[in-house]
């Protein structure tokens, strides 16, 4: 019996969608969503490694720079995107607090996304303007007790992982400094150098050419131990014992995308980022690689998560 033509249509659609189902992982255009503005650490960062990915798969990987609201905008993006592995987001640590910070988000922070990869991690740096009568972490906090609240900072926004680190600073120092908020840490570094604001807490990049020129001071590294790129500068911890605050750059993808395909972007992702030709270039970014699993590294960014949640509640941080 002649089957309704009907029937024959259904009959080909479901064949079409298993034939689309069955071509392997990647057959189109993955996207990068970075949820900055361009020329950002983690814009560099996701332009080398989308070449790196497109020379290894043979597709297109787009850039797709989707700024605002402490990277919030884009990942709200990716948060909603199809979980098919082709939106991946490449947030930095300033997506944990700005996470903790924002409670009415459109998106759950925590579980609308999952881990990917791990890109790397590395130092800020504490500096201060050279107008500051200050030469080491001690003689800054005996001055910012005798001065409370005298001494400025300046971030990339309230909210931003750097904020978090100076915050936490001169809670566990017993200071009082004032915040100064700016759009991004271009114009928060601009500020600095100026004499703006006497004091900075910032990614390694953005200040060390100026603390090489005298523009800046550099005082200590946040890390936990002294890091290999000045291993010369103390760490923070060396005077606040138990301070630690890094900054990171990673792949996060939408939650119910498929394991198999998390996998497979993670083993590759490690494989560039772990490669002897990033190295010099993750380190150009004050990087230094971090391989981890899928699972790793969402267990890790809930944890920060939680971490900068109980900074906020301490220390009652308002957006």
């Amino acid at each position: 019996m002649n089957k309704p033509v009907w029937q024959w249509m259904l009959a080909a659609a479901a064949c079409s969608g298993l034939a689309a189902q069955a071509q392997p992982y990647p057959a189109k255009p993955i996207r990068f969503v970075v949820p900055v503005v361009a020329g950002g650490s983690n814009d560099i960062l996701a332009r080398l490694i989308a070449d790196r990915l497109r020379e290894r798969w043979g597709q297109p990987v787009v850039v797709d720079n989707r700024a605002g609201a402490g990277q919030m905008i884009g990942s709200d993006h990716v948060a909603k995107a199809a979980p098919d592995g082709y939106t991946i987001l490449v947030p930095t640590g300033t997506y944990t607090t700005s996470a903790a910070m924002q409670t009415k988000l459109p998106f759950d922070p925590v579980n609308d996304l999952t881990g990917v990869a791990m890109i790397g991690q590395g130092p800020f740096m504490l500096a201060v303007h050279p107008s500051l009568p200050v030469k080491s972490v001690k003689e800054l906090i005996a001055l910012a007790r005798a001065r409370p609240g005298d001494i400025s900072f300046s971030t990339a926004g309230a909210g931003s992982i750097v904020h978090f680190a100076t915050e936490e600073f001169a809670s566990a120092a017993q200071i009082k400094v004032l915040h100064v908020p700016y759009k991004s840490g271009v114009p928060a570094m601009t500020a600095a150098v100026g004499g703006e604001v006497q004091m900075v807490i910032i990614s390694m990049p953005a200040v060390w050419p100026h603390v090489k020129s005298g523009r800046m001071r550099g005082l200590a590294v946040t890390t936990a131990k002294r890091s290999a790129f000045v291993p010369d500068l103390p760490a923070l911890s060396e005077t606040i014992p138990g301070y630690s605050a890094v900054q990171w750059w990673a792949f996060l993808a939408p939650a119910k995308t498929p394991a198999e395909i998390v996998t497979k972007l993670n083993a590759e992702l490690n494989r560039i980022i772990g490669s002897d030709e990033m190295k010099p270039r993750l380190a150009e970014q004050g990087a230094e690689p971090m391989l981890m699993s899928a699972d790793q590294f969402t267990k890790f960014f809930r944890e920060e998560i939680a971490k900068w949640r109980r900074v906020v509640k301490t220390l009652n941080l308002q957006p």
